[in-house]
């Protein structure tokens, strides 16, 4: 009966073996590819949460080689790692390692005893084919007898914009010395997600002072030179008792705009960049043969003398930018000019101690090697035509042309002018020409750059012309201008819309802005100190922001914060229809809207 067996199958025993070995080879060559022609994998990593080791809420965990091990249902890996983020934070971040479908972390300080612990791991695993990110899971865990059972929730956004701020460091202090945030890592931590949003979970019952941070270097401490920070006005305590299913300590698909906006919040901070606390020369440049300019670490720098070795006082014409940290410097001298301006000054330097004293420093501007060749080359070949003449850029813009007129910049510094020599007319639609009268505005910020107003209304219809004769200017480079003529026309097109702001409450000096969808673009800005209607035409169809920013100071800027003076930024706030920062304008509209100041900056 075995013979039989055999005879009647032993033949076909060698064709399977061959067959079966081509299938199988085909399908174990890249056991980690996934077949081809087949769904993609969509479904993001799933935790085995039964599995954790410590479990969720453990306590007395050990503090020497402490191990967290996170198993999944497949096989994973770290995209992210800062997003493997332990509170409060070691002085060295958390590491970790894959074994099989877990990752596992670990940490190369010791744990402190009797502390709660979180480590988060939002937004650093992702699944090993298709990169499917894993939504998110907190570890709660103590190296004590218990689990601390308050939270804190709040956004991050910027100062300015006040838009959201993602991946910044919001750090809670029980320390209420102004300089902790500068010497320690703090007793609790989080980082902020897509909308800016933050929760700390299981931390004491206690005080706090609260702060945000950009934290560039990753230690979880405020560097002023170099980082942004945030903070609450006065100490917090947390009202709100943490449980695994309230509403703002769940995780969210990033995406899903209703519930992340659904999360209510405890604070509110906003991220600026203080002014740096020393001062010296930190920049220093030969841009031109008779020009060069100083950068200083800090804004206000203070200089009492000045002057330029070789040349008479009397020669040099400097200016500060708006904050003054950058000075320009030029030389009113048609000599050559040696390889290296040797820029002499007396002025108030941080020392050693960190005081500002009255220092003498010499600064000297070299000339560019590479600059000094190409001076070199252009003497020995033909002198191009814009080598020889005083170089300017005249422009005019039809949408605005009636709040900021006429603009000419000079490349360099006027030393002869004759502003009475322009020539400002204009043309009817029956084509009778007029001559019309301007005047003339240097730029407080910019001594190159001057306004031109017309002193008539602008009319539809009309075209408006501006000449600038030839050799009315001459530079300090002793070079003269050419003749150049701008044409305007106010807008004409039908689909233009525009939006008026009537004013009320307006108590202050305020600086009232109208941005782009972006927030990255100013259209017009109006500075006021009293109740008004502001007309913003010529609008195109689209979304609009109103910013509007107190200026106490009346200087036109938005001055930042001062943390160990606890000085907030000056406030600035968006105005706000049906809970949203855009004003949709739609074509061919005439929109009106009323503000009432005192009650946007309640």
């Amino acid at each position: 009966m075995i013979k039989r067996f055999i005879s009647r199958y032993f033949p076909l025993i060698p064709v399977a073996a061959v067959l079966g070995t081509m299938i199988f080879s085909h399908g174990c060559a890249n056991t980690t590819q996934a077949p081809t022609g087949g769904p993609k994998d969509t479904i993001p990593p799933v935790l085995n949460v039964a599995k954790l080791k410590p479990s969720q809420g453990a306590t007395n965990v050990p503090t020497h080689k402490t191990t967290l091990t996170f198993p999944f249902d497949e096989y994973v890996k770290v995209k992210e790692i800062k997003n493997l983020y332990l509170s409060p934070p070691l002085e060295k971040a958390p590491k970790y390692k894959i074994k099989g479908k877990s990752l596992v972390v670990y940490f190369e300080n010791d744990l402190d005893s009797n502390t709660t612990y979180t480590l988060d791991i939002t937004g650093a695993v992702v699944d090993n084919n298709e990169g499917n990110p894993f939504p998110g899971y907190t570890l709660v865990f103590s190296t004590g007898e218990q689990i601390d059972s308050m939270g804190i929730t709040g956004i991050v956004q910027s100062s300015t914009t006040l838009l959201p701020i993602k991946g910044a460091t919001v750090l809670l202090y029980k320390d209420a010395a102004d300089s902790a945030v500068f010497l320690h890592r703090p007793s609790a931590a989080s980082k902020t997600d897509d909308w800016g949003y933050f929760s700390i979970r299981n931390i004491q019952d206690t005080v706090y002072r609260v702060y945000a941070i950009k934290d560039e270097n990753n230690n979880n401490m405020y560097d002023p030179d170099n980082e942004q920070i945030a903070f609450l006005d006065s100490a917090f305590r947390p009202s709100r008792v943490v449980t695994d299913t309230l509403y703002e300590f769940l995780k969210f698909d990033m995406k899903d705009t209703a519930a992340c906006l659904a999360r209510k919040t405890d604070v509110e901070l906003s991220l600026f960049r203080e002014k740096p606390s020393k001062q010296y020369v930190v920049k220093k440049e030969r841009v031109g043969d008779r020009t060069g300019y100083i950068t200083f670490m800090a804004p206000n720098a203070k200089i009492h003398k000045m002057r330029v070795k070789g040349i008479p006082r009397k020669k040099l014409i400097t200016q500060f930018n708006i904050t003054k940290d950058s000075l320009e410097i030029w030389v009113n001298d048609q000599r050559p000019m040696p390889d290296t301006l040797l820029f002499q000054m007396n002025y108030d330097k941080t020392d050693t101690l960190g005081m500002l004293v009255p220092t003498d420093e010499s600064v000297p501007l070299v000339r560019d090697k590479k600059a000094k060749a190409e001076a070199a080359k252009s003497s020995l070949r033909k002198l191009k035509h814009e080598d020889t003449i005083a170089v300017y850029t005249a422009t005019v813009d039809p949408t605005t042309v009636e709040q900021y007129g006429f603009t000419i910049e000079f490349k360099y510094p006027l030393i002869e002018d004759a502003f009475d020599s322009l020539q400002f007319r204009s043309v009817n639609p029956r084509q009778q020409e007029k001559i019309g009268k301007y005047k003339v505005k240097r730029d407080s910020t910019n001594l190159r750059r001057y306004t031109i107003m017309p002193k008539e209304e602008l009319l539809q219809g009309y075209e408006y012309f501006l000449k600038v004769p030839h050799r009315k200017f001459r530079d300090v480079n002793g070079f003269y201008n050419d003749s150049t003529e701008m044409k305007v026309s106010l807008p004409t097109d039908e689909k233009l819309s525009s939006l008026s702001l009537v004013l009320s409450g307006v108590s202050n000096h305020y600086i009232v802005d109208l941005l782009n969808e972006k927030r990255d673009k100013t259209i017009r800005s109006f500075i006021i100190n009293k109740d008004q209607t502001l007309l913003f035409p010529y609008l195109k169809q689209g979304k609009y922001c109103v910013r509007i920013t107190e200026d106490p100071n009346n200087n036109g800027i938005v001055d930042t914060g001062v943390l160990l003076e606890k000085k907030q930024p000056e406030k600035v706030r968006f105005f706000k229809i049906n809970d949203s920062f855009l004003i949709d304008i739609p074509e061919k509209t005439e929109l009106e809207q009323e503000i009432d100041i005192k009650e946007l900056f309640k």
